[in-house]
């Protein structure tokens, strides 16, 4: 037997993205049979066998991977709510918003404009109070901004980040007791601080009664989204419940630029035109001279230094700048502003930035999903958002956990009021 030819258990399931237990099981069920390595007897698979289910699977995955029907009406309150990607996206997946705080009056325009039935709380959420939600809402979800704490002691308490937006976001969550609470930030909350920030929100949500499950960073393009965006997810669950939370599964299937703009599997259309900035001459001199997927060190050598500046004697790779994305690429990380010299995110074949709904095309918004206030107000509300896609996929995680909260203690009124004696 040539092993080359063959695939041992433990790499069929890495491949194929399932248990071995389950495998060995399909083996017995004459689902996905394995063969047996004549002189150890090991169980193996023919790599064909595995690449021919590989693209069997993958076609039934990247439709329905992830999908749970919710078994109740699940109630969500959220927190920094932005233009809506989270909260459209949540409601994709079942989940019925109840109400959005948010502070921008342009953002919350957007979020009355496209549900008009939505209670939107404009404002600061300083001056709202919450507690009239309790025993109604099951989650609470925020993006709530990076700010560091001052510690008091060995052990930070919810006193102790007074003051933060972090704090009112616990403050929230320990009005209202949901069963399960959802935060998101970027990626750099695991560093900030030397992880000291992360710790202590860990700290204080543990003082009000949820045990913090193990912190992912989710990257957007294993979600259906086109975008090499990365989002930490933070996921709070209520101590009285001893069910875990799991993360959605990663789609196999990697969306490109050209599937966000043009008619396709993501968008049944070419993007609708729209409004969108322009480069300054200086700028749009240098991005002629880029090709598609190419970046500031595509230009001549003394085009790089007059572009660049000090910045070209100093390390690291700044691929950001000067950059064009191409077609059969994900797109880079849109930013609120998409002219700014350290993002540039250039069209493949025009030399300009994305308009605004090419911005929200590569952020998985419907393009029936309109943003209020000037262009550069749009452009904000849509780079500060979660990817609808991503958030639809954290949906149906947050549905199947719920669903299994709910199942166990078979009667959802019984349970959710619970959170009263908590």
């Amino acid at each position: 037997m040539v092993m080359k030819d063959y695939l041992s258990l433990a790499e069929t399931s890495d491949l194929i993205g399932k248990s071995k237990e389950t495998l060995r099981r399909w083996d017995r069920e004459g689902i996905f049979e394995a063969v047996r390595e004549p002189v150890s007897n090991y169980r193996v698979y023919r790599r064909g066998d595995v690449e021919s289910f590989l693209g069997l699977i993958e076609e039934e995955d990247d439709t329905n991977l992830n999908f749970v029907k919710a078994d109740n009406q699940y109630n969500v309150l959220e927190l920094f709510a932005g233009a809506g990607g989270l909260a459209l996206g949540l409601e994709k997946a079942g989940l019925s918003c109840v109400a959005l705080n948010e502070i921008d009056k342009w953002a919350c325009e957007t979020l009355r404009n496209n549900r008009p039935k939505w209670n939107v709380l404009e404002g600061d959420i300083k001056d709202y109070k919450f507690d009239k939600y309790k025993g109604k809402v099951d989650i609470v979800t925020g993006g709530f901004p990076c700010q560091a704490f001052s510690y008091a002691g060995k052990k930070l308490g919810l006193e102790d980040a007074r003051g933060t937006l972090f704090y009112e976001f616990a403050r929230v969550i320990d009005e209202v007791k949901p069963p399960i609470c959802i935060g998101e930030n970027v990626r750099g909350l695991l560093s900030h601080d030397k992880g000291k920030t992360l710790q202590g929100m860990i700290s204080i949500l543990d003082e009000i009664g949820y045990k913090v499950m193990p912190i992912q960073v989710l990257k957007a393009i294993n979600y259906n989204v086109p975008q090499k965006r990365e989002r930490l997810i933070l996921v709070g669950v209520r101590k009285d419940i001893d069910i875990n939370f799991d993360y959605p599964k990663a789609f196999r299937k990697i969306y490109t630029l050209e599937d966000a703009l043009k008619k396709g599997e993501l968008f049944d259309s070419d993007v609708p035109e729209s409004k969108g900035t322009q480069y300054p001459e200086s700028k749009k001199r240098i991005l002629d001279l880029i090709p598609p997927k190419g970046y500031w060190r595509d230009l001549p050598l003394d085009l790089q230094k007059e572009y660049m500046g000090g910045s070209f004697y100093l390390g690291g790779g700044k691929t950001g700048m000067a950059r064009r994305i191409g077609w059969d690429e994900p797109c880079l990380t849109l930013t609120c502003s998409p002219a700014q010299k350290q993002t540039e995110r250039c069209h493949p074949d025009e030399t300009r930035p994305f308009t605004v709904r090419e911005y929200a095309r590569i952020q998985t918004f419907p393009d029936g999903w309109e943003f209020a206030g000037s262009v550069s107000q749009q452009y904000k509300q849509i780079g500060n958002a979660v990817p609808v896609n991503l958030a639809k996929e954290i949906g149906y995680s947050i549905v199947k956990f719920l669903n299994e909260v709910y199942a166990k203690s078979n009667k959802s009124e019984d349970f959710i009021s619970s959170a009263n004696a908590v």
